[in-house]
Protein backbone atom coordinates (compact mmCIF):
# COMPACT_ATOMS: atom_id res chain seq x y z
CA UNK A 1 0.00 0.00 0.00
CA UNK A 2 1.75 3.44 -1.07
CA UNK A 3 1.87 5.95 1.55
CA UNK A 4 1.56 9.89 0.33
CA UNK A 5 3.78 11.98 0.31
CA UNK A 6 2.62 15.51 1.88
CA UNK A 7 4.86 17.80 0.09
CA UNK A 8 4.10 15.74 -3.70
CA UNK A 9 0.46 15.53 -5.01
CA UNK A 10 0.95 11.62 -6.83
CA UNK A 11 -0.96 9.22 -6.33
CA UNK A 12 -1.00 6.09 -7.91
CA UNK A 13 -2.63 4.61 -11.19
CA UNK A 14 -6.25 3.49 -9.84
CA UNK A 15 -5.59 0.14 -11.24
CA UNK A 16 -3.53 -0.79 -8.74
CA UNK A 17 -5.99 -0.52 -5.66
CA UNK A 18 -7.35 -3.44 -3.13
CA UNK A 19 -9.75 -5.39 -4.28
CA UNK A 20 -11.84 -3.46 -1.24
CA UNK A 21 -10.92 -0.24 -3.29
CA UNK A 22 -8.35 1.10 -1.38
CA UNK A 23 -5.61 2.71 -3.37
CA UNK A 24 -3.32 4.96 -0.98
CA UNK A 25 -2.76 6.07 2.58
CA UNK A 26 -1.38 9.50 3.75
CA UNK A 27 -1.24 12.56 2.44
CA UNK A 28 -3.14 15.73 3.16
CA UNK A 29 -6.45 17.25 2.45
CA UNK A 30 -5.55 20.48 0.98
CA UNK A 31 -7.83 21.70 -1.94
CA UNK A 32 -5.06 20.94 -4.99
CA UNK A 33 -4.58 17.29 -4.06
CA UNK A 34 -8.20 16.57 -3.42
CA UNK A 35 -8.90 18.39 -7.14
CA UNK A 36 -6.30 15.90 -8.28
CA UNK A 37 -8.03 13.29 -6.94
CA UNK A 38 -11.24 13.65 -8.00
CA UNK A 39 -10.23 14.25 -11.35
CA UNK A 40 -9.19 10.80 -11.42
CA UNK A 41 -12.03 9.03 -9.42
CA UNK A 42 -10.01 9.18 -6.28
CA UNK A 43 -12.02 9.75 -2.99
CA UNK A 44 -10.74 9.96 0.88
CA UNK A 45 -12.71 8.70 3.27
CA UNK A 46 -11.25 7.27 6.48
CA UNK A 47 -12.44 7.51 10.15
CA UNK A 48 -11.04 10.07 12.84
CA UNK A 49 -7.98 9.72 14.01
CA UNK A 50 -6.86 7.61 11.37
CA UNK A 51 -4.72 8.08 8.36
CA UNK A 52 -6.65 9.63 5.63
CA UNK A 53 -7.60 6.86 3.13
CA UNK A 54 -7.76 7.34 -0.49
CA UNK A 55 -10.44 4.91 -2.17
CA UNK A 56 -11.02 3.98 -6.35
CA UNK A 57 -13.81 0.74 -5.76
CA UNK A 58 -14.13 -1.31 -8.71
CA UNK A 59 -16.89 -1.88 -9.76
CA UNK A 60 -18.31 1.90 -9.36
CA UNK A 61 -22.12 2.90 -8.83
CA UNK A 62 -22.86 5.49 -10.60
CA UNK A 63 -25.83 7.48 -12.10
CA UNK A 64 -26.17 8.84 -15.71
CA UNK A 65 -28.38 11.99 -15.60
CA UNK A 66 -30.27 10.84 -18.35
CA UNK A 67 -31.64 7.33 -16.73
CA UNK A 68 -32.65 8.95 -13.61
CA UNK A 69 -36.08 7.38 -12.05
CA UNK A 70 -38.91 8.63 -9.94
CA UNK A 71 -40.73 6.66 -8.37
CA UNK A 72 -44.89 7.11 -8.38
CA UNK A 73 -44.93 7.79 -4.75
CA UNK A 74 -42.38 10.49 -5.22
CA UNK A 75 -44.61 12.37 -7.71
CA UNK A 76 -47.21 13.82 -5.33
CA UNK A 77 -44.14 15.42 -3.30
CA UNK A 78 -43.11 17.12 -6.13
CA UNK A 79 -47.14 17.53 -7.74
CA UNK A 80 -47.41 19.41 -4.68
CA UNK A 81 -45.02 21.21 -3.16
CA UNK A 82 -43.84 19.51 -0.41
CA UNK A 83 -40.21 20.45 -0.04
CA UNK A 84 -38.15 23.96 -1.57
CA UNK A 85 -34.94 22.93 -3.06
CA UNK A 86 -31.85 25.98 -3.07
CA UNK A 87 -28.27 25.10 -4.22
CA UNK A 88 -25.69 26.65 -2.32
CA UNK A 89 -27.71 28.57 -0.26
CA UNK A 90 -26.28 27.12 2.91
CA UNK A 91 -23.44 24.75 2.48
CA UNK A 92 -21.48 24.29 5.98
CA UNK A 93 -25.28 23.48 7.51
CA UNK A 94 -25.84 20.51 4.97
CA UNK A 95 -22.06 19.03 5.57
CA UNK A 96 -22.70 19.55 9.14
CA UNK A 97 -25.58 18.00 8.74
CA UNK A 98 -24.29 15.36 7.08
CA UNK A 99 -21.64 14.86 9.20
CA UNK A 100 -24.23 14.75 12.69
CA UNK A 101 -26.03 11.79 11.19
CA UNK A 102 -26.94 8.63 12.07
CA UNK A 103 -26.51 5.96 9.67
CA UNK A 104 -27.50 2.19 10.23
CA UNK A 105 -24.30 0.12 10.78
CA UNK A 106 -21.67 3.46 11.72
CA UNK A 107 -20.34 4.81 15.21
CA UNK A 108 -19.54 8.06 14.87
CA UNK A 109 -19.08 9.69 11.38
CA UNK A 110 -16.15 9.74 8.76
CA UNK A 111 -17.04 13.43 8.03
CA UNK A 112 -14.07 14.62 10.44
CA UNK A 113 -14.04 17.92 11.46
CA UNK A 114 -10.92 18.31 8.63
CA UNK A 115 -13.05 16.77 5.94
CA UNK A 116 -15.26 19.49 6.70
CA UNK A 117 -12.80 22.09 6.68
CA UNK A 118 -11.47 20.99 3.30
CA UNK A 119 -14.91 20.99 1.54
CA UNK A 120 -15.55 24.20 2.86
CA UNK A 121 -13.25 25.34 1.53
CA UNK A 122 -13.51 23.68 -1.64
CA UNK A 123 -16.85 25.57 -1.73
CA UNK A 124 -15.02 28.60 -1.14
CA UNK A 125 -12.83 27.57 -4.57
CA UNK A 126 -16.65 26.95 -6.42
CA UNK A 127 -15.97 23.20 -6.94
CA UNK A 128 -18.16 21.95 -3.96
CA UNK A 129 -21.84 22.32 -4.25
CA UNK A 130 -24.59 21.93 -2.06
CA UNK A 131 -28.64 21.30 -2.02
CA UNK A 132 -30.27 22.55 0.65
CA UNK A 133 -34.25 20.94 0.68
CA UNK A 134 -36.54 23.01 3.29
CA UNK A 135 -40.04 22.80 4.44
CA UNK A 136 -42.87 25.72 3.57
CA UNK A 137 -41.83 27.00 7.25
CA UNK A 138 -38.32 27.58 6.16
CA UNK A 139 -37.19 24.64 8.01
CA UNK A 140 -33.51 22.77 6.83
CA UNK A 141 -34.97 19.06 6.76
CA UNK A 142 -32.56 17.28 3.94
CA UNK A 143 -29.66 17.91 1.62
CA UNK A 144 -26.65 16.65 -0.12
CA UNK A 145 -22.86 18.09 -1.25
CA UNK A 146 -20.36 16.95 -3.73
CA UNK A 147 -17.92 18.34 -6.01
CA UNK A 148 -18.67 19.35 -9.54
CA UNK A 149 -15.41 19.38 -12.46
CA UNK A 150 -16.81 18.86 -16.34
CA UNK A 151 -19.64 17.14 -16.63
CA UNK A 152 -19.36 14.30 -13.56
CA UNK A 153 -20.93 15.75 -9.89
CA UNK A 154 -18.72 12.98 -7.45
CA UNK A 155 -21.77 12.91 -4.19
CA UNK A 156 -20.54 13.15 -0.84
CA UNK A 157 -23.20 12.69 1.33
CA UNK A 158 -26.75 13.34 2.08
CA UNK A 159 -29.08 13.63 4.97
CA UNK A 160 -33.00 13.42 5.83
CA UNK A 161 -35.13 14.71 9.14
CA UNK A 162 -38.26 14.15 6.86
CA UNK A 163 -39.38 11.58 4.52
CA UNK A 164 -37.99 11.25 1.63
CA UNK A 165 -36.11 14.79 1.74
CA UNK A 166 -32.86 13.86 0.34
CA UNK A 167 -34.43 11.54 -2.22
CA UNK A 168 -36.76 14.95 -3.04
CA UNK A 169 -32.93 17.03 -3.05
CA UNK A 170 -31.11 14.30 -5.38
CA UNK A 171 -33.80 14.04 -7.53
CA UNK A 172 -34.06 18.13 -8.05
CA UNK A 173 -30.03 18.09 -8.69
CA UNK A 174 -30.16 15.77 -10.96
CA UNK A 175 -32.44 17.42 -13.27
CA UNK A 176 -30.89 20.35 -12.64
CA UNK A 177 -28.06 18.95 -13.84
CA UNK A 178 -28.91 16.68 -16.82
CA UNK A 179 -30.33 20.87 -18.20
CA UNK A 180 -26.74 22.14 -17.44
CA UNK A 181 -25.48 19.39 -19.52
CA UNK A 182 -23.99 17.30 -16.64
CA UNK A 183 -23.89 13.30 -17.63
CA UNK A 184 -23.08 11.35 -14.75
CA UNK A 185 -23.22 11.45 -11.21
CA UNK A 186 -20.68 9.05 -9.39
CA UNK A 187 -22.40 7.89 -6.12
CA UNK A 188 -19.62 5.92 -5.23
CA UNK A 189 -20.70 2.41 -3.55
CA UNK A 190 -24.11 0.85 -4.14
CA UNK A 191 -26.97 1.66 -2.08
CA UNK A 192 -30.84 0.58 -2.61
CA UNK A 193 -31.73 4.12 -2.31
CA UNK A 194 -29.30 5.18 -5.29
CA UNK A 195 -30.52 2.17 -7.10
CA UNK A 196 -33.93 2.68 -7.09
CA UNK A 197 -33.86 6.22 -8.49
CA UNK A 198 -31.47 4.17 -11.71
CA UNK A 199 -28.01 4.35 -10.30
CA UNK A 200 -26.02 0.81 -11.72
CA UNK A 201 -22.90 -0.69 -11.62
CA UNK A 202 -19.96 0.15 -14.40
CA UNK A 203 -16.27 -1.08 -14.29
CA UNK A 204 -13.47 1.01 -13.06
CA UNK A 205 -12.21 0.62 -16.93
CA UNK A 206 -15.61 2.03 -18.03
CA UNK A 207 -15.35 4.77 -15.26
CA UNK A 208 -12.07 5.85 -16.26
CA UNK A 209 -12.65 6.02 -19.54
CA UNK A 210 -15.72 8.25 -18.90
CA UNK A 211 -13.58 10.40 -16.36
CA UNK A 212 -11.14 10.87 -19.42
Amino acid sequence: MMWLDPETITFPHPSTANPDGILALGGDLHPDRLLFAYSYGIFPWYNAGEPIVWWHPNPRFVLFTDQLKVSKSMRPYFNQGKYRVTYDHDFPAVIANCSAAKRRGQYGTWITDDMRDAYNELHDLGFAHSVEVWTPEGDLVGGLYGILLGKIFFGESMFSRANNASKFGFISLVRELRAQGVELIDCQQKTPHLASLGGSSISRKRFLELLE
